[in-house]
């Protein structure tokens, strides 16, 4: 095999072009040490550059994009969640119309058995175009009708201020 033809002529980046440069340098008979100096890199960089070349050949030089963890939920799964979602938390046992991140990853859970952060769940809404919702908190014995007379005849007593003849000073 012909190494030097298969060397591209341009690179996806910097780094690529690093490793193919060490490439031809050690094919021009530098030693490791020697190419690690020139490129500013360490010798077991360029050891498992090498290494990779005599196992996959010179495409093992390439840039190949970080794999990462593969996602829990496809792409079709992913897309199947608004429909879910669109059923309203009372499909799924939750008191009250709002979705949380909490109650959505509740849903993913249970229907594709698949567990994610709330925060995590946050970004996939996100992603699906989904805005944030906080419920609001109230006590379950609130009483309307008091709430509204006292706003209504005890708050306007509270607010007023005392007349000049009987206020008193703290002073």
């Amino acid at each position: 095999m012909d190494n030097e033809q298969e060397i591209p002529k341009s690179f996806d980046n910097w780094r690529e072009a690093r490793r193919f440069r060490a490439w031809t340098l050690k094919e021009q008979g530098w030693s490791q040490t020697r190419i690690a100096e020139a490129l500013g890199v360490t010798t077991g960089a360029v050891s498992q550059w090498f290494k990779a070349v005599r196992q996959n050949g010179l495409e093992a030089l390439r840039h190949h994009k970080g794999g990462g963890p593969k996602p829990r939920l496809s792409a079709q799964e992913l897309q199947r969640l608004p429909e879910f979602l669109e059923r309203g938390p009372e499909a799924y046992e939750f008191r009250g119309a709002v979705w949380t991140r909490a109650r959505v990853r509740t849903v993913i859970q249970r229907e594709f058995g698949v567990t994610y952060s709330a925060e995590h769940v946050g970004r996939l809404l996100s992603k699906l175009g989904w805005s944030r919702q906080k419920p609001i908190t109230r006590a379950s014995q609130r009483d309307e009708a008091a709430i509204a007379e006292w706003e209504t005849e005890t708050w306007p007593q509270l607010e007023k201020k005392p007349n000049g003849s009987n206020a008193r000073s703290s002073s």
